[in-house]
């Protein structure tokens, strides 16, 4: 049983992301290969590295198991992989973390670092929290500093016309401390219309700032230039300037520094302070992250996780992913260096919404929580399983003595091996939900021959309450976009079969932190909120993120980006780009860490 017409093949949602997308194409955008001639691109492309290790036969076999892995849509990597694999400048990863000192030349060389890295494919994520404050004197040129969003905007214009990979402008993330003394104007940055439409934002803070904000407390501002203390601002007003933004835009979502660097694999290289722009990567500076992602709604038979075709996919997938490391030709000699030194994978699943409507178990229950910490406890420790067996046949990270797995006599390929990214483009290809997320709508609108679209229910929503779908029955799932007013529909349907909105926000949350629990680097998730979600609720989902230990949280109130038009019983009318919705088909799109998937017409904005 696969969702979304996996069983006959790709999907016509996933046919046109490729076309419009991954496949290689002439200069009419024609494409010149097929997806089955893409995954054999792929799978050559990657495997073609183990000839350092693997005898001619050997490396057949090993090519036919990326190939067939990947056909069977049971794992993806990240869209650069596909998309690159093979070319001239085959930059592979996903995701980057540049350093921005506080210097001219420091800027602009990240500038420049930045235009090459998004030129290929990859997102940027930045911590700005080094830049000293606005109007704060500069010696060598009698003159003032203009303070560090400026120079977010100078990317942010950057990046709108260096288009990723050619195909759409940039990602980047901004991340600003919370005792920048321009904290309050990284906060409300985004405010304005239009204004940072490649970054999403997100404000870095402390345990301590947190216990701040729960007593009201001051805390002092520090200018990154001098060191010194710049006065006092109120943790729970500067919280409450975080919420009311991240209500009215959806930025600034929160990075919590301490929950990130406690559980910091490499700590001697230094602390972490950036991400990459979904948040689901906190890197070193220059380090680069390869991803890829596991389909768990193919892995539910006979009512039950199977586990035994699960593990071989997963060590498949690693060996995949520290292949990439070796294949990669990477943008920036920095870049090469601490990738090959530390060989970080990012292994993650999609479909797991798929999955719980498979098992016939609610997304906001605690037996899918359970189920969420399982399955994600049996990835990682399989994932550790392939490292350790191909550090043994091919060394350990070069890093490897620096880090606490030296401490613990646990010898490794590979610094870091989980996370849980967006998947917004390769869960489209796969047809499933996008990485954790629930899905966003029980029907969405089929793009047929490039035009056309119709109207579809989820196929296995559809297939459970066949009995009861009466014509007026799917009115009224179309017209209210969820299936829990309708009374035709029984209740243990209807429990199970739940979208985004149907889901409180504490659910998400939960859901969030029961995979970080078993994930190395971090995890992607947005609480999509429904449009009369109040500010309260952003505050409750902010701390309760915290203290759960999330390493990062971001939310998405319904309608917060302007004017957003839904995709009822007939087609939508197009609203303006970054207006919230689809910039194909007009309708409401999934937001989900800085990616944008639409449901509708399969289109995606997404690294991943």
């Amino acid at each position: 049983m696969m969702p979304h017409g996996i069983a006959s093949g790709l999907t016509e949602e996933a046919l046109w992301v490729l076309r419009k997308r991954i496949l290689l194409a002439d200069q009419g955008g024609n494409p010149l290969e097929s997806p089955e001639q893409m995954f054999r691109r792929v799978a050559w492309e990657i495997a073609r590295v183990e000839r350092r290790y693997l005898r001619r036969e050997d490396l057949a076999d090993i090519t036919n198991r990326f190939f067939e892995t990947m056909q069977a849509l049971e794992f993806l990597p990240n869209s650069p992989t596909l998309m690159n694999a093979g070319l001239r400048d085959a930059q592979l990863s996903a995701c980057f973390v540049l350093p921005i000192e506080d210097s001219m030349e420091s800027i602009f060389e990240t500038l420049r670092d930045m235009a090459l890295i998004q030129k290929t494919g990859g997102g940027t994520g930045f911590s700005f929290s080094h830049l000293r404050p606005r109007s704060d004197p500069i010696a060598s040129s009698r003159g003032q500093s203009s303070g560090p969003i400026s120079f977010m905007k100078l990317y942010d214009h950057a990046s709108e016309i260096t288009r990723m990979g050619g195909a759409r402008r940039g990602a980047n993330m901004g991340i600003l401390r919370f005792d920048h003394p321009d904290i309050l104007e990284f906060i409300a940055a985004k405010m304005h219309p239009g204004s940072l439409r490649t970054f999403n934002l997100s404000v870095a803070v402390t345990d301590a700032f947190m216990e701040c904000v729960e007593r009201s407390a001051d805390y002092p501002l520090i200018n990154p230039h001098t060191g010194q203390t710049t006065g006092p601002l109120n943790a729970r007003s500067v919280f409450d300037a975080i919420i009311q933004s991240a209500w009215e835009t959806g930025d600034p979502g929160l990075i919590f520094l301490d929950a990130i660097n406690r559980r910091s694999l490499l700590p001697t290289l230094g602390p972490i302070e950036a991400t990459n722009p979904c948040g689901e990567q906190p890197l070193l500076p220059y380090e680069s992250c390869n991803l890829g992602s596991i389909n768990l709604a193919h892995f539910v038979r006979n009512g039950q996780i199977d586990y035994e075709r699960l593990r071989p996919v997963v060590r498949t997938a690693v060996r995949f992913l520290d292949d990439v490391v070796d294949a990669n030709l990477y943008p920036l000699p920095q870049t090469e260096r601490i990738s090959l030194a530390n060989r970080k994978i990012g292994l993650g699943v999609m479909g797991f919404a798929d999955m719980l409507f498979l098992l016939r178990v609610p997304y906001d229950s605690d037996r899918a929580l359970a189920i969420g910490d399982e399955v994600m406890a049996f990835i990682s420790q399989e994932a550790r399983n392939e490292s350790g067996c191909l550090a043994e046949s091919r060394g350990a990270f070069p890093n490897y003595p620096l880090s606490i797995f030296a401490t613990e006599g646990i010898r490794l390929r590979n610094a870091a091996l989980t996370t849980i990214a967006p998947t917004g483009t390769i869960s489209l290809i796969a047809g499933c939900s996008s990485g954790i997320e629930p899905v966003f709508a029980i029907y969405y609108r089929r793009r047929i021959m490039e035009e056309q679209r119709e109207l579809a229910m989820h196929p296995l929503f559809e297939r459970a309450a066949a009995p009861y779908l009466t014509d007026k029955a799917r009115r009224a799932i179309l017209n209210s976009g969820s299936t829990q007013q309708i009374e035709e529909i029984p209740e243990e349907i209807r429990k199970v079969f739940v979208s985004a909105h149907d889901i409180g926000p504490e659910w998400h949350v939960r859901m969030q932190a029961a995979f970080q629990r078993h994930v190395d680097a971090a995890v992607s998730k947005t609480v999509n909120m429904r449009r009369t979600a109040t500010r309260e609720d952003v505050d409750n989902v902010y701390r309760l993120a915290h203290r759960l230990g999330c390493k990062g949280i971001t939310v998405f109130r319904d309608g917060c980006k302007g004017e957003q038009v839904l995709s009822v019983g007939q087609a939508p009318e197009r609203a303006p780009v970054g207006a919230g919705a689809c910039p194909e088909c007009g309708a409401a799109t999934e937001h989900v860490s800085g990616c944008v998937s639409c449901p509708f017409c399969g289109y995606a904005d997404c690294t991943i």
